[in-house]
């Protein structure tokens, strides 16, 4: 019988550290140094443009798991065959736009399931991007959103969980109300994870680790704090001790709830 996950092991696994570099070979460093001290690797758009399906084959071989993050966008067929692909790629994650529309997701889940099902494939989770977060609510006005910045982003986790996805991903700040509105086991991700000493970047609404995985996070993605460290192990590995804290604190506040604290689906 497998050993129950210590809560430090707990926290390394909702640690999702951010590949986000230019090169294939900045990009193998740190999945050579930070392997075993985080729980995934975020693959984004600049680095599977320049290395494409490998790099994902590389972090497997090494015994990692790979958050796709490409955030597909387009019409329903499109966003659900390259979805499919993806799933083939073996990744643990991927995400698509929740405002590409109901349609849209629910084809992507529909077809997802059933190559899982005749390939005999690992189901990856299916992530829908509410909204990013470095916009304001004054960067939504400008491109013709009505409703203020947590009323949209709730609106879109709504409508994701409506249509069979997984989760979203999603500023800390908003991690509350999509709790209420989706229960405990949707999941979370959340991006914008910067403590006070970090530089901000063009990020808009951030907080730190043990702050998001306070407000309900079942996910945090760091990259720039991390990858910039003059060590970069042992940055994460101060990371996940913020993160074994908090959920530490959690799990004295529910002294009722001992062993069925709420985790990663």
């Amino acid at each position: 019988m497998k050993p129950r996950p210590t809560l430090e092991e707990r926290a390394r696994e909702r640690l999702i550290f951010a590949l986000d570099v230019g090169s294939v070979r900045e990009a193998g460093q740190l999945v050579r140094a930070l392997h075993g001290s985080v729980g995934m690797f975020k693959v984004g758009k600049q680095l599977f443009m320049r290395s494409g399906p490998r790099i994902i084959q590389y972090v497997r071989e090494r015994g990692g798991e790979v958050f796709l993050d490409l955030k597909f966008h387009d019409i329903p067929q499109t966003v659900a065959r390259a979805s499919v692909e993806a799933t083939r790629l073996g990744v643990a994650m991927f995400n698509v736009h929740a405002s590409g529309s109901t349609a849209m997701m629910e084809e992507t889940v529909r077809q997802v399931r059933r190559v899982c099902r005749s390939e005999h494939l690992r189901r990856p989770r299916i992530l829908a991007v509410t909204v990013l977060t470095s916009l304001s609510n004054d960067d939504l006005a400008t491109i013709g959103v009505r409703h203020g910045l947590e009323d949209q982003v709730v609106r879109l986790a709504a409508l994701a969980e409506i249509t069979g996805m997984d989760g979203v991903v999603a500023s800390p700040k908003e991690v509350k109300a999509i709790r209420r509105a989706c229960g405990p086991r949707f999941a979370i991700v959340t991006p914008g994870i910067r403590r006070p000493q970090d530089d901000v970047g063009d990020q808009e609404r951030v907080t730190g680790p043990a702050e998001a995985i306070e407000q309900g996070a079942d996910y945090i993605v760091v990259g720039r704090p991390i990858r910039d460290a003059r060590d970069p192990k042992a940055e994460a590995a101060r990371i996940v001790s913020e993160i074994t804290a908090a959920l530490g604190a959690a799990r004295h506040r529910r002294p009722t709830d001992k062993g069925r604290e709420r985790g990663p689906r």
